[in-house]
């Protein structure tokens, strides 16, 4: 590995560990046994309640320390069994905090208005009335106690185990790639996306088709797991009398109904738009249209290696500490104190992520990086994560739970800031200038048209698997639909098993993972619009608004501290129009550099 993680604990299984890990399930247990013996909240019992609150969040934090240590562990290094088997025991710690969790709902679950206000006014829990809200509002939405702990209990070995079988499998597959030459090279699947982003399109086919070949050889596991999922999320949701799948996932995103549906909406009006960021890339190709393995290649201008690590680093640096000073002290201090898993190695899980401790206040970046454009925009996407946990550093940990609707803004918003850079920079030859912005308006196709694939694959799947289990043939072909449904005529080849390599439809702890991305990738924009025009003086604002993020739902932290209406389709009409501004500087860059590389 290459992050340090002796600040978690001084080494694994080591008697700091396992102390740590004793007292806090004696903790938790000791906690719920006090909690369930108590009836819910009334008036003469106000300051009991608050106590457990209190402790409750203390045993949050400090299993958010265990949790992302151990997480971090098992993402380097799949082979490691013993990795494995402590992940399976931490996440049957976290069921013991969701019995908790259950005591608390319990307690607030008939509470009235006038009482809650009440409770929420005490002092030292007055700053966490928004989670408490939260909690009150979710608790409406629940099963008696006992059924709820039972769940809890069951999912340990139910829908949590699906996700972990997946997650195991799947960093543990290979594939065979067959490059240009013919070399044959058995390759782990965490290595496939870097290569379905090379300028060469018989590497990305390769790539794909080998990749695609390996998940075949999976598919009945992933129909079997996927299946499992959604159809125990449907008789959860049937027994809390939760009217429709969404609005859980609402609930999660901390968005309304009517702010999701105007942001689709205005995608489904603007398609135009990301689908002729796909056309030029067609036409730079001297294609009709592109494949699935062409949306995150670069063009290919003939440059031969890519960017080593430390060449990324100081490009992410530089970028940072340009535009904004603060952003790229942190990168750096991120750097030095090396909190970045990044190097190619077998047994690594595939994608990336940021993960922190709220007890430390660290974060940690897992990445796979190979060198590409898209690594280091990954590079300066999980920074932004990182950050974003920087500037809440000081409140309390009731106040970090952002949703997911939210926590891409800051990462977007990194990207954004080093495409910039680069840009701005006197040294940046014309080609990587082309590059750069081919990268960003492809990640503007993506997020515009990949994404709201997913979300309406997975919509369509909740649907119809209300009705029973969907075959991999069933899977396969509405994948294949909704590709076609949503990028039309400009997608050449689609992916039928984009269902099963998208690890994302197999994480379990949240439903709709991904239209949250689509949703910070425009709320960055928006934000990014602003911070262009007003500079640094606008990043005062900017950082209010990340502050704000758990501490209000997505359309009240936007209010406070920025001033927009994110209900309204306008603003998400007016985000996704600023993607032509880097798209018509990307034609106008295109005639230098198309002389040397042939394009029409």
């Amino acid at each position: 590995m290459n992050w340090d993680l002796t600040s978690y604990f001084p080494e694994f299984q080591g008697p700091e560990y396992k102390e740590f890990k004793e007292n806090l399930s004696g903790d938790i247990k000791s906690l719920d046994e006090k909690a369930s013996a108590s009836g819910p909240l009334r008036g003469e019992n106000l300051a009991f309640w608050k106590d457990v609150f209190l402790k409750t969040e203390k045993l949050i934090s400090q299993y958010s320390h265990i949790r992302s240590y151990v997480g971090c562990l098992s993402a380097s290094d799949s082979n490691r069994e013993d990795y494995l088997r402590e992940e399976a025991a931490i996440s049957l710690l976290g069921s013991d905090l969701e019995k908790l969790e259950v005591q608390l709902q319990r307690a607030l679950r008939d509470a009235d208005e006038d009482l809650l206000s009440e409770f929420v006014s005490l002092s030292d829990i007055e700053s966490a009335s928004y989670y408490i809200r939260r909690v009150w509002r979710n608790s409406r939405f629940t099963m008696s106690a006992p059924k709820e702990i039972l769940a809890s209990e069951l999912g340990v070995d139910g829908i949590s185990a699906w996700g972990r079988i997946y997650d195991t499998v799947s960093s543990k597959m290979t594939f065979e790639m067959v490059y240009p030459d013919g070399t044959k090279k058995r390759l782990p699947m965490s290595q496939r996306r870097s290569l379905m982003e090379s300028p060469e399109r018989e590497i990305r086919k390769a790539a794909f088709s080998g990749g695609n070949e390996a998940w075949g050889d999976f598919e009945d596991v992933a129909a079997g797991a996927i299946n499992a999922i959604s159809g125990t999320r449907h008789t959860l949701y049937r027994h809390r009398e939760i009217d429709h799948f969404l609005d859980v996932a609402l609930f999660d995103a901390a968005v309304s109904r009517q702010t999701l549906d105007s942001m689709m909406e205005a995608i489904r009006e603007t398609v135009e738009l990301p689908r002729s960021i796909l056309r030029l890339k067609a036409e730079t190709m001297g294609l009709e249209g592109v494949s699935w393995y062409d949306l995150g290649a670069p063009m290919n201008l003939g440059k031969t290696g890519g960017v080593d690590w430390s060449g990324a680093k100081s490009m992410v640096s530089d970028s940072f500490s340009a535009a904004y000073t603060r952003l790229g002290g942190f990168f750096d201090h991120v750097c030095r104190s090396e909190w970045i898993d990044w190097e190619v190695r077998e047994g690594k899980r595939p994608g990336g992520f940021c993960t922190g401790s709220l007890l430390t206040g660290e974060s940690r970046i897992f990445m796979t990086y190979n060198g590409g454009v898209g690594d280091i925009l990954t590079l300066a996407h999980e920074a932004g994560h990182a950050f974003h946990s920087h500037v809440m550093r000081e409140l309390r940990p009731y106040a970090h739970f952002y949703p997911m609707t939210l926590a891409e803004t800051a990462s977007t918003f990194g990207e954004m800031l080093l495409a910039e850079g680069l840009l701005r920079d006197p040294s940046t030859s014309v080609e990587d200038k082309v590059l750069v912005r081919d990268a960003e308006v492809n990640h503007g196709a993506i997020y515009l048209l990949d994404i709201p694939v997913r979300y309406e694959f997975e919509r369509k799947l909740y649907e119809r698997r209300a009705q029973g289990e969907l075959t991999v043939s069933e899977l396969k072909e509405l994948m294949t639909e909704t590709q076609k449904e949503i990028f039309g005529d400009v997608l050449l080849e689609c992916d039928p098993f984009f269902w099963a390599s998208k690890l994302h439809f197999y994480i379990t702890g949240v439903s709709f993972y991904n239209f949250p991305y689509t949703f910070g990738y425009l709320l960055s924009r928006a934000l990014f619009e602003k911070f262009r025009r007003h500079g640094e003086e606008f990043i005062p604002v900017y950082e209010e608004f990340l502050a704000l993020t758990g501490s209000d739902d997505a359309e009240g932290a936007v209010k406070r501290s920025i001033g927009d209406d994110i209900t309204s389709k306008d603003f998400w009409k007016e985000a996704i129009l600023t993607l032509s501004r880097p798209l018509e500087e990307l034609k106008e860059l295109l005639p230098s550099v198309a002389a040397t590389q042939g394009f029409r």
